[in-house]
């Protein structure tokens, strides 16, 4: 009986030291979150003590959730841990979108929990978003970033101008899902200004009055489908570059020159070609006239054979062309200069 007892008694005592093992355990696992508890009790902004426990089993950080709600509550802003915990698993940034609503709060800006949550998945800055609408910011056009320090554009007279404009812009809260960035604002300003540049008759117009190309570029709305709003567009900066015109010209005056040399050259080659022909025809003419001439003794012998011809008059005929080719030689040597020919 002893002997059961014993072993009842120790058998109590192992549960005992399991249970105590347990609490121990359990004190120790809930000590963790006991800390931002009691921190979120004091504040204001209460969680209950499984709310966090159910966090550490979701993988969230429990103390970026309650530091956040913290913020948000003492800003006056009602934002719930399901909340904060669902943009948490989104992998959001917490703490910068509840910074971008207490900034939005104070500077009465309409900014609903899940557009800031909605723009800040979209990849865009919410915290510097709001600041940009409170605060405008200013962007360099051309951006020098790019390798471009000016944006170069020629006026109807040839004269090339250099600009620099400096745009100041509002984020638009409302377009920043889906809006164009500021890349999209500065081609666009910088296709304006080469468009009124390039309109004007003469430079020195654009010298006199450079506000009139920010007047011209910011009437064509260009922050349409963007996450801005321009406030103004001033030209920083505008130095007259080369006389494009000018060397156009020259290079097409050269142009000219070459192309008329080469139909020149072409001409020429030509008459050199025809002259050749000629030469050529006059050779095929003389060698008819030889052939020709060859058939005349042949004419003469068939004259003889058929008795049209006597031997007396190849006689005549002979002493005929002696007498012409005395008479040619004698014109020929007595032809000399300032003499009168010899009948």
């Amino acid at each position: 009986m002893g002997l059961i007892l014993a072993e009842m008694n120790t058998v109590a005592w192992v549960i005992v030291a399991v249970i105590i093992l347990v609490l121990f355990a359990a004190f120790v696992f809930i000590a963790r979150f006991i800390g931002i508890w009691v921190q979120a009790w004091v504040s204001g902004a209460r969680v209950r003590m499984f709310d966090l426990i159910g966090m550490w089993l979701r993988k969230v950080n429990p103390r970026t959730i309650v530091l956040t709600r913290i913020q948000a509550v003492k800003a006056g802003l009602d934002v719930g841990t399901n909340q904060l915990e669902t943009h948490y698993l989104a992998r959001g940034d917490v703490p910068r979108v509840v910074r971008a609503l207490i900034a939005a709060d104070r500077a009465k800006i309409d900014l609903p929990w899940e557009t800031a949550c909605a723009i800040d998945l979209a990849g865009r800055d919410i915290l510097e978003a709001v600041q940009t609408s409170v605060n405008p910011k200013v962007i360099d056009c051309p951006n020098p970033d790019f390798g471009r320090a000016t944006i170069d554009a020629v006026a109807q007279d040839g004269i090339q101008l250099k600009a620099r404009a400096r745009v100041t812009v509002r984020a638009n809260i409302a377009r920043l899902v889906g809006g164009a960035t500021e890349e999209t604002i500065i081609a666009r300003v910088g296709e304006g200004i080469v468009t009124t540049i390039g309109s004007a008759t003469s430079h020195k117009a654009v010298l006199e009055n450079p506000d009139n190309i920010s007047k011209t570029v910011l009437s064509k709305g260009l922050d349409a489908g963007t996450a801005f709003e321009i406030l103004s567009i001033d030209i920083a900066d505008i130095d007259v570059g080369e006389n494009i015109g000018a060397g156009l010209q020259a290079d097409q005056a050269e142009a000219d020159k070459r192309r008329f040399q080469a139909e020149a050259e072409k001409r020429r080659a030509t008459a050199v070609a025809l002259e050749q022909e000629n030469k050529a025809d006059i050779q095929k003419n003389r060698a008819l006239v030889v052939l020709a001439e060859a058939e005349i003794p042949k004419a003469m012998s068939e004259a003889f054979r058929a008795g049209n011809f006597g031997i007396m008059d190849y006689y005549r005929l002979r002493n005929v062309q002696a007498d012409t080719s005395m008479r040619e030689n004698i014109a020929g040597d007595t032809q000399g200069p300032g003499s009168t020919p010899q009948t």
